[in-house]
């Protein structure tokens, strides 16, 4: 069987849906599977350091002047907007080129071929992935989110309602000019409105539910936690849907004075949080280490009190399950997927109807723990013990391995 990954980036620098492509080539090839990777040119380098005996499995696809230009562009437009015009127009592009070089793979493979699409994880982005040759499996996709009520998108995402307003009555032609997710032979959905949405679009491929992302667990492992000050980390992009502009309130509201914040990540959010930390009074107990590799934020993650994640309009929150893997709690936002992963008793869904309640109930939860080490420690094994049961990679390969299958032998 050969497995004919496509996916517009493959990166962990990039982080987020970027590094699901890395994981499913890394565990289908020490599998055994003849896995093959169609990926963009821009994480050459990268793939080159981590994959340096398999080079020749990937296949790059050109960063072309209309790609650069469209990112040029991108920069300058709100969020959103960008993304659902320059930015389709150079997924598109990218697109056709990983169609054109998935087909000629194909045609050369003799035995089971099967065309794998990761990513995007959106249920709303069109595939051009069709007449393949081959079955064509797109997912796992996680989407479908509004930021919670009681918030209003700010910044360069406010446009965000006006442009899923204009999407809703479009999406069905779009879909119908580039029909992958319409003729694919499955479609993986994280959750139920992520299986809504796919419907929506008209398709009537067979969906299958099943967790978007994975732990590993040779990276995200226990360690002592931290004595003495408690530390919560949050890490993610400094961007408003994060809610870690909130950060600071928090802090100030607890009434724990030794508490601190640690933030891994940076974002164009970074200098306004500054500033609010320095208003309150609270910037001596906030440490920002910035962009850290996967194995840094591992190494922070397993010393500190707890995780914490107060965001707005979080699809996925792989982050939830790095901590549980290292053996701590999260405290996350009641919206979205954290509520997905937290269950009782491995971590806290804190109500968000405000941003005064999601302040007060954040720092109530902060405070619990900053008093009470051994309640961290305690449910951070529980939480270790369910993501290992639900959320471990090799396991969540078995599963995929057993799809591919199933649709295989649907092809005879």
């Amino acid at each position: 069987m050969r497995i004919i990954l496509v996916a517009e980036h493959a990166s962990l620098r990039m982080g987020g849906e970027a590094a699901l492509p890395i994981h499913y080539f890394r565990w289908l090839t020490e599998r055994g599977i003849d896995t093959q990777m169609v990926t963009h040119a821009r994480t050459r380098d990268e793939l080159a350091a981590l994959f340096p005996d398999h080079t020749a499995r990937i296949h790059f696809l050109p960063d072309t002047a209309l790609n650069r230009l469209c990112r040029q562009i991108g920069q300058h437009l709100p969020q959103r907007i960008g993304h659902f015009s320059v930015g389709y127009l150079s997924r598109h592009v990218t697109q056709r080129a990983a169609r054109r070089k998935a087909r000629a793979l194909i045609a050369q493979t003799e035995g089971p071929v099967l065309v794998h699409q990761p990513i995007p994880v959106s249920p709303r982005e069109p595939s051009l992935l069709y007449d393949m040759g081959a079955p064509v499996v797109i997912g796992p996709m996680n989407g479908n989110i509004s930021w919670a009520p009681g918030f209003r998108a700010g910044g360069r995402e406010a446009p965000d309602s006006l442009m899923m307003a204009l999407w809703h009555p479009l999406r069905g032609l779009i879909h119908r000019l580039a029909p992958g997710k319409l003729r694919a032979a499955l479609l993986l959905s994280a959750n139920a409105r992520t299986t809504t949405a796919l419907t929506d679009t008209g398709t009537r491929a067979r969906i299958v539910e099943i967790v978007e992302n994975g732990i590993d667990t040779s990276l995200w492992r226990p360690a002592p936690m931290s004595g003495g000050t408690a530390e919560f980390l949050f890490m993610g992009r400094l961007v408003s849907f994060k809610g870690a502009q909130y950060l600071p309130d928090i802090l100030a509201q607890m009434k724990n004075r030794t508490a601190r914040i640690g933030i891994i990540g940076d974002g164009p959010m970074e200098e306004a949080i500054r500033a609010r930390a320095k208003e309150l009074g609270v910037s001596g107990r906030i440490t920002f280490y910035g962009f850290l590799s996967q194995t840094d934020c591992s190494t922070h993650l397993a010393r500190a009190r707890a995780l914490i994640l107060p965001s707005l309009a979080e699809a996925g929150g792989a982050v939830v399950m790095e901590a549980m893997a290292c053996a701590r709690p999260a405290i996350a936002a009641d919206h979205g997927g954290p509520a997905d992963y937290i269950v009782p008793g491995t971590g806290w869904l804190v109500p968000i109807p405000s941003p005064e309640a999601l302040i007060e109930g954040f720092a109530e939860r902060m405070d619990q723990l900053a008093d009470d080490p051994a309640l961290a420690e305690t449910t951070g094994k529980t939480a270790r013990a369910h993501a290992l049961r639900h959320y471990d990679w090799n396991s969540k390969i078995d599963t995929v391995l057993g799809l591919y299958q199933s649709c295989l032998l649907a092809e005879k």
